[in-house]
């Protein structure tokens, strides 16, 4: 089983290891910088450090959480960036749910397929356009 998808095995790869650092600016969100260590921990300089961004956003349905990388060489670099990337990220989160939504309407239970709304039994046909 050398399938990762399909190993009941858990090990993690030393050889991709990273440092995590948290800041925060006590208002909008956090900063994850990752730095890449080795398997004893000293900076990997082979390769490059990463910058994650954290928020939420409020909506009509509540305050929705965003994660998001954020390109930056530096940590200044990744607070510039912010903003720019919490925008794209709720963008690109949008035209996620208005996909989904779309792909919800399209489709169409035809009656007697046996699907159940009380979760019971699957019954006669099961055609469904999407």
């Amino acid at each position: 089983m050398n399938n990762p998808n399909t190993s009941t095995e858990i090990k993690m790869d030393a050889a991709s290891l990273f440092r995590e650092e948290v800041f925060t600016d006590n208002t909008i969100g956090t900063l994850r910088r990752l730095t890449p260590v080795t398997a004893n921990g000293d900076p990997d300089p082979a390769r490059e450090q990463q910058f994650i961004g954290s928020t939420q956003v409020m909506t009509t349905a509540g305050p929705m959480p965003l994660s998001f990388e954020i390109e930056a060489k530096t940590l200044a670099d990744a607070a510039e960036g912010f903003g720019d990337a919490a925008k794209n990220a709720f963008e690109k989160t949008m035209e996620e749910l208005r996909e989904m939504q779309r792909e919800q309407a399209s489709s169409i239970v035809v009656p007697g397929s046996g699907m159940d709304p009380t979760g019971g039994g699957m019954g006669g046909g099961k055609i469904q356009m999407r």
